[in-house]
């Protein structure tokens, strides 16, 4: 580790692309480019995953001309000792990326005690060989946005000298490490997450993935300087003009193209488990994660994601 601290300081900088459109997801779009994953969740949270007719029935997801909404059940009671949670809907894309870049207009994310959305990529059939990209992550109303790194052992990355905005959490990629807590970075953005994300009208975030580096960028609806590319998106976008990235991941100690395979987008809604039940506790939310969640379905009127699109480039 030592040595990583030593070669911070002379990372080089990195350098954007020009991307082509791949794939324009928005509305009833996203009913072909995605797959409805009704699994047992893997983090072990207090929810039950629907397949896609369920979602439509009971209004868990509604796509119009130019918005798709995913949400969980705002209704029911939990009484039932055997339920695996409350419903919510998990969602994966049909098509898999390696170097891309991909912008993500979100007007709303769920918010409240006990939840826990995502929106990544990954490669399930292979974790975590595959590589994990959090791009968008929270619990129980957290001010900021996590962004983090999961891979199989032997990727880390610099506790300095990276050109971002966040903040460093931790280094270690290793799943098995650490409870899984990956090489993360926190924006510094107040509106990054959760209710403040959700009061500014939301705004975008973009990946960009290369065999050289990962970055995630941040931008709020209410803030000016939004790249040209980002909020009224064409055939084709410039990471070069995007500015620093809230995250920066480079290859200085972990070879991205060895770590990371193919991966799918996945958007998701879980509740409690292995990391909002785990800080439940010292998050001031009340009672019990799992019993809250059961108990108290009109606490979750705004636990939903609103897209406006989904933009991927080549």
């Amino acid at each position: 580790m030592q040595s990583i601290l030593l070669l911070a300081p002379f990372l080089t900088p990195v350098l954007g692309g020009t991307y082509s459109l791949s794939s324009n997801i928005v509305g009833q779009g996203f009913y072909d480019a995605f797959n409805f994953e009704a699994i047992p969740d893997p983090t072990a949270g207090r929810v039950n995953y629907v397949d896609q007719a369920t979602a439509v029935a009971d209004n868990l997801t509604y796509a119009s001309d130019n918005t798709f909404i995913m949400r969980a059940d705002f209704t029911t009671v939990i009484s039932d000792s055997s339920s695996t949670g409350r419903n919510s809907v998990r969602i994966r894309t049909n098509a898999a990326y390696t170097t891309h870049a991909a912008v993500f207009d979100i007007a709303h994310m769920p918010q409240g005690c006990g939840t826990w959305p995502a929106v990544w990529e990954t490669n399930e059939g292979d974790w975590p060989a595959g590589g994990e990209v959090d791009i968008v992550e929270g619990v129980n109303n957290q001010g900021t946005d996590q962004i983090t790194l999961h891979t199989s052992p032997g990727c880390t990355m610099p506790a300095s000298g990276r050109q971002q905005t966040g903040t460093v959490v931790s280094t270690d990629c290793n799943t098995a490490d650490n409870g899984n807590q990956g090489c993360a970075v926190t924006s510094t953005a107040a509106s990054s997450f959760g209710p403040t994300f959700n009061a500014d009208g939301g705004g975008w975030y973009a990946i960009e993935r290369t065999d050289t580096f990962i970055n995630v960028w941040f931008w709020s609806r209410s803030a000016g300087g939004v790249p040209a590319d980002v909020s009224a998106p064409g055939s084709s976008v410039d990471t070069s003009t995007w500015g620093t990235p809230t995250a920066n991941f480079p290859n200085t100690s972990c070879d991205i193209e060895e770590f990371f395979n193919a991966n799918n987008i996945i958007i998701n809604l879980t509740f409690c488990g292995d990391w909002a039940g785990a800080v439940y506790g010292s998050s001031g939310c009340p009672s019990s994660c799992n019993d809250y969640v059961d108990q108290n379905p009109s606490a979750f009127v705004d636990a939903y994601f609103q897209f406006n699109s989904i933009n991927v480039y080549t």
